[in-house]
């Protein structure tokens, strides 16, 4: 069930590392709940199982631009943003879905990569964030088959140009 935004608006901040905890679980709760019609079970539990990787999570917190939305002091979505050009994680709460949260974090991560003169924005996108990163103007470079423990995952590595 959607929650209604309209009523409790979002607010966008930079990530602090007391944050980590809450984003673990979004990734989580994202992943096994809004991808469940492109990505079966098996799949699912192995892409969820990347909240285990302490230290990938501590690299990401430490070297990595990090927008969190909020709404009623709830993280509702969180976008990172490596080396000023590459989208590395990018999800939206269950229930925050399709209220333009996505899309107000794009457009600030996006200025941020203008900042630092990037001239490119990329990221490896899930089947199920396709549709929105087509919308956000970008084009698909290749589909790709990633093995997580195990497990094969198809996404699709994607590139939009930067115009200044």
């Amino acid at each position: 069930m959607n929650k209604n935004i309209s009523n409790n608006p979002v607010s966008i901040r930079k990530a602090h590392r007391e944050d980590l905890p809450e984003m673990i679980i979004l990734f989580q709760e994202t992943i096994t709940t809004v991808c469940k019609e492109d990505y079966n079970t098996h799949q699912l539990k192995a892409w969820a199982s990347g909240a285990e990787n302490k230290e990938r999570w501590l690299n990401v917190m430490k070297e990595q631009y990090i927008l969190v939305a909020e709404s009623e002091n709830k993280m509702v979505g969180f976008c990172t943003l490596n080396n000023g050009s590459y989208i590395d994680l990018f999800f939206v709460h269950k229930e925050y879905q399709r209220q333009g949260i996505a899309s107000r974090l794009y457009s600030l991560i996006e200025k941020e990569a203008l900042q630092q003169q990037k001239k490119f924005l990329t990221a490896d996108v899930s089947k199920t964030a396709r549709p929105f990163f087509e919308r956000m103007n970008f084009q698909i470079i290749r589909e790709q088959n990633v093995n997580i423990k195990g497990v094969d995952l198809t996404n699709y590595t994607m590139i939009k140009e930067l115009i200044t």
